[in-house]
């Protein structure tokens, strides 16, 4: 088995670190403390053809595969973990789903300005009483002529978004629910008042009271949800890149700083102590590359991998987590100041073992695979 990349992924991945040196790199803590959505990175990576790297040509995209999208996010946090983020928005989850399932003129109107680098699309699935329980949802879409008028709450979603990729429910059971595009500033669409996660991004509840949404704008009607959920498999992958991008960040910040700090007269790196600790980090992230790379490569064969990103997800979530935390750990005070960016990755590597699917949710969903069985979360029903 070759683990080494093909000549042409080691062109582009080298092509996306230069384009990241060059022009990324300054005023990447300020960017990372910002809550403004950096347009002009998105702008440049459009240019660059870093946005819609998975989806066809035909769309506007690149034609690429997963692992071009992964090698993207990993070259582009070496030096703007930020801008890390907008790659995975440009390449997976929302925009994947709509890519995929929209028509023409959805695409033109929904996708076309999100690959240009000139809107934001978020995705409007949890609420209050539905979280990991997707198929919990209660925002209805009911039949108003030829569109539906939709009603509900969502949480946690980005507030600044310019695009909803909104879950609904059509009707009763799964093969009631589907999704709606709505603009922001649609009648009877109100963003709350933003609140903040540990990361420091904001999110907002979204209220829908009546929103019209012509037929024109209806993704996937009633039974649309495995499609649509379909996508959580390379979503995951794009989750794990970022988490282990991270780590990988912290432990090259680390590494330098413990090779030139001194103390008592001494190196860092000469003490045993954190030897050991960037021993085991290397460890973690050596696997966690295996792992994920894995996981992207299947998936581009077309193979079934629903196993293999839930265990790439778990592995890389973890390890990415551990290892911004003893990067921190080794760096001291320096560290766990706003004058690095440890902190910061360490504060969203830990959204990312919540979003995306939970870890919990995700072992038991590898448990489902290992016993080849189903185990409802759910109580049983009673008879009568």
């Amino acid at each position: 088995m070759d683990f080494a990349l093909s000549d042409e992924q080691i062109m582009f991945r080298d092509s996306v670190a230069a384009f990241a040196r060059k022009e990324l790199a300054d005023g990447a803590l300020a960017r990372a403390h910002s809550h403004e959505f950096p347009h002009d990175v998105a702008r440049k990576m459009s240019a660059a053809g870093l946005l819609g790297i998975l989806l066809p040509e035909e769309d506007g995209g690149a034609g690429g595969t997963l692992m071009d999208a992964v090698l993207a996010i990993e070259q582009i946090a070496v030096y703007c973990p930020r801008s890390a983020d907008v790659i995975q928005e440009g390449n997976f989850g929302a925009i994947r789903v709509l890519a995929q399932f929209a028509n023409a003129d959805q695409k033109t109107r929904f996708l076309k300005p999100l690959l240009r680098g000139e809107e934001v699309i978020a995705v409007a699935m949890t609420e209050p009483d539905a979280g990991s329980a997707t198929t919990d949802l209660t925002t209805t879409a009911v039949p108003d002529g030829k569109g539906f008028r939709v009603s509900g709450t969502k949480v946690f979603p980005n507030p600044h978004a310019d695009q909803y990729l909104v879950y609904v429910r059509y009707g009763p059971g799964v093969g009631g629910i589907g999704s709606v595009m709505i603009r922001r500033g649609a009648k009877g669409f109100t963003v709350a008042k933003p609140s903040k996660f540990m990361s420091d991004n904001e999110w907002a509840p979204l209220y829908f009271d009546n929103v019209y949404v012509p037929p024109e704008d209806v993704l996937l009607p009633a039974g649309g949800f495995k499609k649509q959920i379909s996508g959580f498999n390379a979503e995951r992958i794009g989750n794990a890149s970022r988490s282990l991008a991270y780590g990988r960040y912290c432990y090259n910040l680390a590494r330098e700083y413990v090779m030139t700090r001194k103390q008592f007269g001494r190196p860092l790196c000469e003490f045993q102590g954190l030897q050991w600790k960037f021993a085991e980090m290397k460890i973690q992230l050596d696997a966690a590359q295996l792992l994920l790379y894995r996981a992207a490569t299947n998936a581009d064969r077309g193979f079934p991998a629903a196993d293999e990103t839930t265990i790439a997800k778990l592995f890389c979530n973890k390890a990415g987590f551990e290892i911004c935390n003893e990067a921190m750990q080794c760096m001291g005070g320096l560290g766990y100041t706003r004058e690095t960016l440890v902190e910061y990755c360490f504060r969203r590597s830990r959204g990312w073992m919540i979003a995306g699917g939970s870890l919990e949710m995700l072992k038991n969903r590898l448990a489902e695979v290992i016993f080849e069985r189903r185990f409802s979360q759910r109580p049983p029903k009673t008879a009568g």
